[in-house]
């Protein structure tokens, strides 16, 4: 992969290496059941189980990556979404498990799906041992991935339990966040090796499959 050119996004490129499977992720019957208010509680709700599993190694990531930023104005805005994490979306959780009657005894012993520990390995040890641009790479999958699905949904689902995920996922806050992340990696691109930025491109690689197989995993 090429370094930023002029008029070119690494991101852009990022992304542009996977397209099939990006638009799979946006079209995938999971976000169209969900948007529709058609999804299956069952599915949703093993969805959030496992989704839920793996928030607190996001959240390790996250914080991992702001630590690992260059100057205090790169780390606020990753502070600041560290907060909505901890606090709107993980309080979704909390209200879905109620509303789907998930008891906290199911939380406990429902053992991780495949995908789910895979996820958290991948986060925990590039939190721990991987380059800023590594962090930022499978951020930048995790969220703009999601915001582009929700942006382009009609929205037919009244229930709480689909419109605010998606709500979560769209609007002018979130997409602030995944620029704040693309461009953060745009930049970090531009200052690394080749060999670096082909690390970068792993990492998204890995994370985007990540993705799709969690979505896929939902219905079996």
């Amino acid at each position: 992969m090429s370094a930023v050119g002029v008029g070119s996004r690494f991101t852009d490129e990022l992304k542009a290496a996977v397209a099939d499977q990006w638009q799979r992720l946006v079209n995938h019957q999971f976000t169209v059941e969900l948007a529709d208010g058609t999804l299956d509680p069952k599915v949703l709700s093993k969805y959030l189980i496992q989704d839920h599993r793996f928030l607190d190694s996001f959240v390790v990531l996250l914080a991992s990556m702001v630590a690992s930023c260059r100057t205090l104005e790169d780390r606020i805005p990753g502070c600041q979404f560290l907060a909505v994490i901890t606090g709107k979306e993980n309080t979704y959780f909390e209200r879905s498990f109620e509303k789907l009657g998930v008891t906290q005894e199911e939380r406990l012993v429902i053992p991780n799906d495949e995908v789910t520990s895979k996820f958290i390995e991948l986060m925990r040890s590039v939190a721990k041992d991987g380059s800023l641009g590594e962090k930022l790479a499978i951020l930048c999958v995790c969220e703009w991935s999601y915001l582009s699905w929700a942006e382009v949904k009609t929205v037919a689902a009244t229930d709480f339990l689909h419109t605010e995920w998606i709500d979560l996922h769209k609007g002018s806050y979130f997409a602030g966040v995944v620029e704040y992340l693309r461009g953060l990696l745009d930049r970090e691109a531009a200052l690394v090796s080749e060999k670096e930025r082909e690390a970068f491109k792993q990492r998204f690689v890995e994370a985007v499959q990540l993705e799709e197989d969690f979505f896929d995993n939902s219905y079996k």
